[in-house]
């Protein structure tokens, strides 16, 4: 088994089909969308692939050490990460073309109108080891 992330963005990949900004939707809209994504984990806890899974707020920070005795700098926030990460789920399953086809099933959450929203999502493969100085180049 491998693990994957399947990464929700708000900004920042390709135009959804349903390209509706989640602000404009209805509450029942809203509702409709959350309960297709714990429908979905909870099929997958059932078959032993789902991990974990969280949506994230939209309020955020970047935090940085700023040397020994001196509180952390915080600075921002900046549109890089909270504007574009929406969420996220881990699933654990036997072969990439496994981890894309539930990333697919996973993009058809309704939106507007009930209709599939049809994202991408980005699906990116755990490390598993650490890479060669060569790998990182």
């Amino acid at each position: 088994m491998a693990k994957y992330l399947l990464l929700k963005h708000y900004r920042g990949a390709p135009a959804a089909v349903n390209d509706v900004p989640m602000d404009q939707w209805t509450p029942e809209e809203i509702s409709a969308h959350v309960q297709y994504m714990n429908d979905f984990a909870a099929r997958l806890e059932k078959t032993g692939e789902f991990v974990d899974g969280q949506a994230l707020a939209p309020e955020g920070a970047w935090v940085r050490y700023d040397g020994e005795g001196r509180p952390p700098v915080t600075d921002g926030p900046f549109a890089e990460t909270k504007d574009l990460i929406a969420g996220w789920m881990v699933i654990d399953v036997d072969s990439y073309e496994r981890a894309v086809e539930l990333a697919g099933e996973l993009s058809a959450a309704p939106g507007a109108g009930g209709k599939p929203i049809h994202e991408w999502l980005e699906v990116r493969p755990f490390l598993t080891a650490t890479p060669t100085i060569t790998e990182c180049h």
